[in-house]
């Protein structure tokens, strides 16, 4: 059955009251294998507008809605087209349809539909012979937009950020959200996402796990968002997570290297942009074994006490065992999460015999600037070492508060670029900054947030008019070697939902600003 006749049909089962529900869901479900992957290739191809392809997946959601039976079905023959459409887009990615094709194919379904579609009114109409299908009408199925997807309008997308906005770690979530702001504005300067404005909704959980589920909450059931990008931290990202599971929405570029957004094989709906924590402190430990020549009982551990110092503690242990060092002996000083109570720490570390050359520090900027402010002038020769998440920006600024010399030589990796360079993708950010925020200075958290939300951006973009939470994961699993210009592509498999791994080395001066050094 062609394009043509399969149309007709379809118009005349949704005009016949005495069809019954099942034979329009079989019909249905044989139309979707033909005008699913054309949907797909041409929601693929930029060139091709968008607005057209959404057209005819509007009038083909229609049809899903009054040839199904109920809920059950409706959800059904929808995870169908959309199982079709994915179809359709990977085979455009894997070059097995190119977009001229496309584009002639998608102008002959519509020149079908258009033939095809009957006019809707009140009377019973019966379903079209072949003889009077010839001399049928044109006309059109009513055009909806996508309201019966959450957070998606004819006007706007919805995304929700649950992180600190008070407390001692409050700067973090205010520079990731200053971040992907940013890139939303950006996007929605050039025209948005088909025509759709990026919204970020962001809830307060204060960096406590107690308050995240609230936050998730009233994101998701009150501001009605379609997925979640750049939460903040990892024992909220405990609770955020499996909340966004269990509601099988996107939880995209958090902030966090923790192992518990890493499983393997990856959650369907859970993706990384950036490195793991375990990266960053394995590449710090053979930087401090291999380059800076220390022994291992050389090494010590500051971190926080929770999922987020645990997950750098695994690093160091897991980092130690591939060098072929036992990893029993390493010693671990705590502190509380949000305090800046570093005295135990501070005790424990004067009581060592023989004290360690350097501490792999994983904490928030303020209790690690606390940590060295007093620890550095008993110990003038410590390496000290943090991960990307102590907030770089924002611990200089208060090692500088201290004096040059508490700042000079603290190292941090960093899972972006050295903001101070020169690379289009810092350019590009930090003119967006100037544009968006002006008097906002460069950080890496929110450059962070700028690059995650791009990636997210143009995975968007990729996925077309037929936007939907399957949809867009699908294009995410086929996104490959994406270049930003960070100097290193960037891409996803469904085996891989992290889209980088490079680790980049900085130290600061004593002026306070981060220095490229490298690690290996």
């Amino acid at each position: 059955m062609n394009f043509r006749w399969s149309a007709l049909l379809i118009a005349g089962l949704l005009a016949t009251p005495a069809l019954a529900a099942g034979t329009n869901a079989d019909v249905v479900r044989g139309l979707a294998a033909r005008v699913g992957p054309i949907v797909g290739s041409a929601s693929a191809c930029q060139a091709i507008d968008q607005g057209r392809v959404q057209a005819i997946v509007d009038k083909f959601r229609e049809v899903i809605r009054e040839a199904s039976g109920g809920g059950a079905d409706r959800d059904d023959l929808t995870r169908v087209f959309n199982g079709y459409v994915a179809d359709g887009r990977s085979r455009v990615g894997a070059g097995q349809t190119d977009c001229a094709a496309a584009s002639r194919q998608l102008v002959d379904l519509e020149r079908s539909l258009g033939q095809a579609a009957p006019p809707q009114t009140t009377a019973a109409v019966l379903a079209p012979s072949t003889a009077a299908a010839a001399t049928a009408p044109t006309a059109t199925l009513p055009v909806q937009n996508s309201g019966n997807v959450q957070g998606i309008t004819a006007n706007e997308i919805r995304f929700g950020m649950a992180g600190p906005f008070s407390g001692a770690s409050k700067e973090l979530g205010r520079q990731m959200k200053l971040g992907i702001d940013a890139a939303f504005s950006r996007a929605n300067d050039a025209g948005g996402i088909g025509g759709r404005s990026l919204r970020l909704f962001a809830a307060d959980d204060g960096y406590e796990p107690s308050r995240t589920l609230e936050a998730m909450k009233q994101l998701y059931e009150k501001d009605k968002v379609f997925g979640f990008i750049g939460n903040v931290g990892t024992p909220t990202s405990a609770i955020a997570m499996p909340y966004a599971l269990q509601h099988r929405a996107l939880f995209f570029g958090a902030f966090t290297g923790a192992g518990l957004l890493r499983n393997d094989p990856p959650d369907r709906y859970v993706f990384n942009f950036r490195a793991s924590y375990s990266e960053e402190t394995d590449t710090v430990v053979h930087y401090l074994v291999k380059l800076r020549r220390l022994q291992p009982r050389d090494i010590a551990v500051f971190a926080q006490q929770d999922s987020y110092g645990d997950a750098g503690f695994a690093g160091v242990a897991k980092a130690f065992r591939s060098l072929g060092l036992s990893d029993s002996s390493i010693v671990r000083f705590n502190y509380k999460r949000n305090t800046v109570d570093v005295d135990e720490a501070v005790g424990q570390l004067k009581a060592m015999k023989y004290p360690p050359k350097a501490i792999v520090m994983v904490a928030t900027y303020r209790a690690a600037a606390k940590f060295i402010e007093k620890t550095r002038d008993l110990y003038p020769n410590m390496i000290y070492t943090n991960v990307s998440f102590v907030g770089s920006t924002e611990l200089s600024d208060e090692l500088m508060l201290l004096g040059p010399r508490y700042a000079n030589g603290v190292i941090v990796t960093q899972v972006v670029p050295a903001v101070g360079g020169y690379s289009s993708a810092v350019l590009e950010y930090k003119s967006a900054l100037e544009k968006y925020f002006p008097g906002e200075a460069p950080s890496y958290v929110s450059f962070e947030g700028y690059i995650a939300a791009n990636v997210l951006i143009q995975a968007l973009k990729r996925t077309g008019a037929q936007l939907d939470t399957e949809a867009l994961i699908d294009t995410l699993e086929n996104m490959r070697d994406l270049d930003l210009g960070l100097g290193a592509k960037m891409g996803f498999g469904r085996a891989e939902h992290q889209a980088l791994h490079k680790i980049w080395g900085t130290a600061l001066d004593d002026k306070g600003k981060y220095q490229a050094i490298e690690l290996e």
